[in-house]
């Protein structure tokens, strides 16, 4: 689907390492050069003509993605270097504040590193505990198994959308709506899924939201924070200086801007953020249903030609995300990919930042395929056809 749009492609390789990152289509790049070539000014700084093309398309960007997850203000989207900052920085300028010695917060040990170290850290600074949602046999989420865990001191529920390793889509309007009634936040790392499954947050209710924009073929080093504008505003600036403040004179005389701009201090990556905004079109020109169903497709036709070769252990068979985790029996997952490698075909291999999960899954590292729209089934046909014959991996890797 889509594949003539991708100059990546026109490589002899198969890409299939979308949940690290995805490719850019050429109109993505193509708006990254016309930045620089064309108004390559500062943001919200200049009293002239291509600074104030750069605010245009800089805040047009914004107003799509308002749209894209359906927030109720622009000043909810807050941008970000990534998913990653974003989570620090609600951890650090939001929680950091309101948890107490002894609140806990809930995660799982599914969850990227991005979601569970800054938690680790505030339990070190402020005595939090930090427990896990039991997984069930598919190492799924579960509502039943989040009210087992949920008790009186329980502040927070911190969880990926879809997770990537496991590649479980969770209950989040679920999860959120018992979470309400019992007075306890949702942030939710929707990296995993923001480029593959329709996000619509005002429907899930949630608190806090973040994603990258990179794993939805957007530029690297850009991504957005969503937040409650109630709850935004009441979120301490981890980050001071130039570009989100009125006036200071002196240390008690600092006054900070309205949102979005008191979270966004200094030089953002602008050409980023107005690339990211021909991103999210294209996407829209696709339809997420499309790319979701086509993902669930080819999903089903890799786990049903990997199921009948006996040296393979796939870790998540029934996961309804593009994402697929398996082993080969007695090879190190590592030593795979370099096999693989060799025909150009790219996967990830290791823990997969989910250092964590080998407590649950009994394994430390994995091999994992993780697809999207522009993937084939004859792409799929190649990776069976190289992971079949064990002897001709082993042979080789000497």
């Amino acid at each position: 689907m889509n594949r003539e749009d991708f100059p990546m492609l026109a490589q002899d390789i198969v890409y299939l390492d979308n949940g690290a990152t995805t490719l850019k289509p050429k109109c993505v790049i193509d708006k990254t050069v016309e930045y620089y070539e064309k108004y390559g000014a500062n943001a919200h700084r200049g009293d002239y003509d291509i600074s104030y093309k750069v605010d245009l398309e800089y805040e047009n960007t914004r107003r799509l993605v308002k749209e894209f997850i359906n927030a109720q203000n622009l000043e909810e989207i807050i941008f970000t270097a990534g998913a990653t900052e974003g989570l620090n920085l609600v951890v650090n300028g939001f929680f950091t504040k309101l948890l107490e010695e002894n609140d806990e917060v809930l995660i799982t040990k599914a969850e990227h590193a991005s979601n569970v170290l800054p938690w680790f850290r505030l339990a070190k600074t402020n005595g939090i505990k930090v427990n896990y949602i039991p997984l069930d046999d598919n190492h799924y989420v579960t509502l039943d198994n989040i009210k087992k865990v949920v008790t009186p001191n329980t502040k927070v529920i911190s969880l990926a959308y879809i997770t990537n390793v496991i590649g479980d889509v969770r209950p989040i309007k679920e999860i959120v709506e018992f979470a309400h009634q019992n007075n306890i936040f949702v942030m939710v790392d929707a990296a995993q899924s923001i480029g593959h499954i329709k996000t619509d947050v005002q429907d899930l209710d949630v608190d806090f939201l973040v994603f990258s924009a990179h794993k939805m073929c957007g530029p690297t080093g850009v991504g957005v924070l969503y937040g409650k504008k109630e709850l935004l505003e009441e979120l301490e600036p981890v980050v001071l200086g130039g570009g989100m403040n009125e006036s200071f004179d002196n240390e008690n005389e600092v006054y900070l801007k309205e949102l979005p701009a008191r979270l966004e201090a200094g030089t953002p990556n602008i050409a980023g953020v107005i690339a990211f905004g021909s991103a999210i079109l294209y996407l829209n020109n696709i339809g997420l249903k499309n790319i979701e169903n086509y993902e669930k497709k080819l999903r089903k036709y890799l786990i049903d030609k990997l199921i009948d070769i006996p040296h393979i252990d796939i870790i998540n068979i029934e996961s309804d995300s593009g994402i697929v985790s398996f082993n080969v029996t007695d090879i190190f997952s590592q030593d795979v990919a370099y096999y693989l490698n060799k025909y150009n075909i790219c996967v990830r291999a290791g823990s997969h930042c989910a250092k964590i999960l080998k407590k649950e899954v009994g394994v430390t590292n994995t091999i994992r395929v993780s697809l999207y729209f522009y993937n084939t089934y004859e792409e799929i046909d190649m990776l069976v056809d190289l992971l079949t014959d064990k002897d001709k991996i082993l042979k080789e890797m000497l």
